[in-house]
């Protein structure tokens, strides 16, 4: 790993050796472009597009074109890229991630990049985590493109059908990651071309990366229909998992977030709901129901994975504190999770379309990101994605002090320090933000303050909506402000008049997350652009990741040695332990992201296999009719092996007659007659003789078919698509069952991912049998009526 990390300092060294000399021939153009007019700037656009359009690389013209956006950026926002915006505008271009510190104007970056591949004519995406950033900086951005002759778009809520195709027009579209995802599966399920709003997906600039790349990663993308009435096991396996006691009936590994009944549970289950055996075939229902239901029990927590509101459960994203609006858990994990909550269980959504970020952001030409917490999961960004993490150096040096952790024996105690370290900060006026892990945590604290008669204001998902204004006054003298993640992405705290003399901002982790790239998310939310600031967390041996992750016995061990109780406890060793857990968890996260793409690498293939061969006939590439016809041959030589497979069993003149006649009988039923009597005839015959004869008897049979159908290719192009949905979504559903039944192939000592490559592939075969049967039917039986005009 040494090795491995001085390879990657040479590469950055590199990097920024050769970018830093491109930075001077920028900044060497600045008195050149500050002596053109504003016409004359704005024509350098065409300029650039017609010598794109003659085949000059945008390479080549990196250093005119960032120069030229340097100065419009200065005549219309009045802001002028630093040098280290340059650099950062550099490795995104080139399709890499830039690691850059809160408040070093990442948005403004951007602009660099997003304006050198726009003149390709292709468009950019800039992708941001949610529809606030997305429009914010949209707004922020789109006078500086319009000067410069390009147009914009952004996508945020609301905006459906023809208005969100042309946003995707524009030559530089604003965007959240599950909007593009989504439009992406929606626009392989149309059945008219001009139903798509994406024209492709040639280069996009990801702001917050690693949230969209690693976080996101580990939940898949689902389009999902309307399916069957809730079953009624929910509710009552709900009730009956209420009746299990731990240790006694089940166990659970906190670590690995997995549950399982002992064998007093089983015996329990199979005695309450009649069942002769739980881990037969017989108690698969049952046995997928109850262990649904204790991990909804055991591992969601209210307010911290989930809230209701208005009877309705609403998922909070771990990363970002926010509601994922319009988001279900699938498998019925979310029908549990409603059976648990004791509001109405919904109907059981069918998946129609889904994939991976992984895989979806692979499919874009050029992939670029920034951040300002990169550098820690470099190793995946590069296996997985491809990409290479720079850290672009500040503009200004870091004045943050990052104060060592403050570690207590329980949360009462640490929550007593934390209470202290508040009011202290607000008696000389100093501004406080206070990162929690849930809303139930801010709240508690938030009554915790309460009682001490602190003024302070409280942002989570519950109040979403006023975010941009207590952000935007988290900064001023004795502002006290308690948040969860949100307070961590994409906002800028601006320090208020004499906050800079007090220390600046500071911040307070109540707790060390799982993951230390929302610690240092909330860190960077201090000392911006050189600003001073300070950041401390408070850990304490009842909280998750010490609970969980650190031996058992430690916590006895100290509390019979601490005298006070709420003191606090200095033990640098079990410090360092801290990180080490936080790299335990993030490489088992890893793991699980990495397991999730195996399996979708599979999935993948035929996702894209599919999708290619629907798209051929919804655009008319393949002549819907001639696609029939081939179909409805493959399906006649698909019947003719079926029906003499005897025959190739016994080889007998009886077999031959009775296949001769099995396959003049499936024929008949579908419009296609041929004489029995001649094909038994062929008894003797090479079997490939027979089969070619057989052909050759029903291939006029199909031209005339084709004839008979001619004009109808509208109709006959709607039925095909909506038979390819159809079985689409059937063996999305089998193979959601399939990777729930290879979880138990190591028991017999198979690997599982092999299993289910074997699986799907048949799985796969079966569904592309049953659209081409569905195509010989449609091509060989549809009728036709003509209607005459009678004078």
């Amino acid at each position: 790993m040494g090795i491995l990390s001085r390879l990657r300092e040479q590469e950055t060294k590199g990097f920024l050796k050769k970018a830093n000399k491109k930075v001077k021939e920028i900044e060497a153009l600045e008195g050149k472009m500050s002596q053109l007019n504003d016409i004359s700037l704005k024509e350098m656009t065409n300029t650039f597009k017609e010598r794109v359009r003659k085949g000059e690389s945008l390479d080549s013209i990196l250093v005119e074109a960032f120069a030229v956006c340097r100065e419009a950026s200065l005549r219309v926002l009045g802001m002028k890229h630093y040098s280290v915006q340059l650099v950062g505008g550099i490795a995104l271009h080139e399709g890499n991630i830039a690691e850059m510190r809160t408040g070093e104007g990442k948005t403004l970056v951007a602009t660099l990049p997003a304006y050198l591949n726009a003149l390709t004519g292709n468009g950019v995406h800039v992708v941001t985590v949610n529809d606030y950033l997305a429009s914010r900086d949209h707004e922020l951005m789109a006078p500086l493109y319009e000067f410069l002759g390009l147009t914009t778009g952004v996508i945020a809520g609301g905006v459906e059908g023809d208005d969100r195709r042309k946003q995707y027009e524009a030559d530089i579209t604003y965007i959240t990651n599950t909007d593009l995802g989504f439009d992406f599966l929606r626009d392989n399920m149309v059945t008219d071309v001009a139903e798509r709003v994406q024209r492709g997906l040639p280069y996009c600039i990801i702001d917050e990366v690693d949230s969209v790349l690693l976080d996101d990663a580990r939940t898949p993308l689902i389009i999902s229909g309307g399916g069957e009435e809730p079953s009624h096991w929910y509710r009552i396996v709900d009730v009956f998992v209420r009746t299990l006691k731990a240790e006694t009936d089940f166990k659970k590994d906190e670590e690995h977030k997995s549950v399982w009944l002992t064998d007093d549970g089983i015996d329990k289950v199979e005695r309450f709901f009649k069942v002769d055996n739980f881990a037969g075939e017989d108690g698969m229902n049952i046995r997928f129901h109850i262990e649904k239901a204790l991990y909804c029990h055991q591992f969601m927590e209210l307010d911290r994975d989930y809230i209701i509101r208005n009877g309705e459960v609403l998922i909070i994203d771990q990363g970002t504190g926010r509601v994922s609006e319009g988001r279900r858990f699938s498998n019925g994990l979310h029908q549990c999770l409603e059976a648990k909550a004791g509001v109405e269980v919904q109907r059981e959504n069918r998946t129609l379309a889904t994939i991976t970020y992984q895989n979806f952001f692979l499919l874009y030409d050029k992939v670029s990101g920034m951040t300002g917490t990169a550098k820690t999961e470099e190793l995946e960004f590069k296996e997985i994605y491809g990409l290479s993490v720079y850290v672009i150096p500040t503009n200004r040096p870091t004045q943050r002090l990052d104060l060592d952790d403050k570690l207590y024996l329980t949360a009462n105690a640490k929550y007593k320090a934390i209470v202290e370290d508040i009011e202290s900060c607000v008696k000389k006026g100093q501004p406080v933000l206070i990162g929690t892990s849930s809303i139930e945590k801010s709240e508690y604290l938030s009554n915790l303050l309460d009682e001490a008669g602190v003024s302070h204001v409280v942002l989570n998902a519950k109040n979403h909506a006023k975010e941009a204004d207590i952000i935007a006054d988290a900064g001023q003298r004795g502002a006290v402000t308690i948040a969860t993640n949100m307070a961590g992405r994409g906002t800028d705290i601006k320090l208020g008049e004499g906050v800079r003399e007090l220390g600046g901002l500071r911040i307070i982790g109540t707790e060390r997350h799982e993951n230390r790239r929302v610690d240092n998310q909330l860190r960077g939310r201090a000392g911006r652009q050189g600003d001073k600031g300070e950041s401390q967390f408070y850990i304490s041996f009842d909280d998750d990741l010490l609970r969980i992750f650190a031996p058992p016995t430690i916590k006895a061990r100290l509390s019979s040695l601490v005298v006070d109780k709420d003191a606090e406890i200095e033990n640098r060793l079990m410090k360092k332990s801290i990180q080490s857990s936080q790299k335990k968890v993030e490489g088992a996260h890893y793991d699980q992201r990495k397991e999730t793409i195996k399996y979708d690498n599979i999935n993948n293939m035929q996702r894209l296999k599919l999708y290619q061969e629907r798209n051929q006939l919804l655009e008319g590439e393949v002549p819907i009719l001639g696609a029939l016809k081939n179909a409805t041959e493959s399906w006649v030589d698909m019947m003719f092996e079926r029906s003499f497979e005897p025959f190739y069993l016994v080889g007998d003149e009886e077999s031959f007659y009775q296949s001769s006649e099995q396959l003049v009988e499936v024929l008949s039923s579908h419009n296609l007659e041929i004489d029995l009597e001649t094909l038994k005839g062929l008894e003797g015959h090479k079997i490939k003789v027979v089969k070619e004869w057989v052909m050759k008897e029903v291939n006029p049979l199909l031209d005339a078919r084709e004839q008979v159908l001619e004009g109808l290719d509208d109709f006959l192009r709607a039925q095909v698509l909506q038979s390819i949905d159809t079985a689409w979504t059937d063996h999305l559903e089998a193979l959601t069952q399939l990777r729930e039944d290879v979880k138990f192939a190591s028991y017999k000592q198979a690997n599982p991912v092999q299993e289910y490559q074997q699986e799907t592939l048949q799985a796969f075969n079966n569904m592309t049998g049953s659209i081409m049967g569905y195509m010989a039917v449609l091509f060989l039986q549809t009728e036709v009526s003509f209607t005459e005009d009678v004078a």
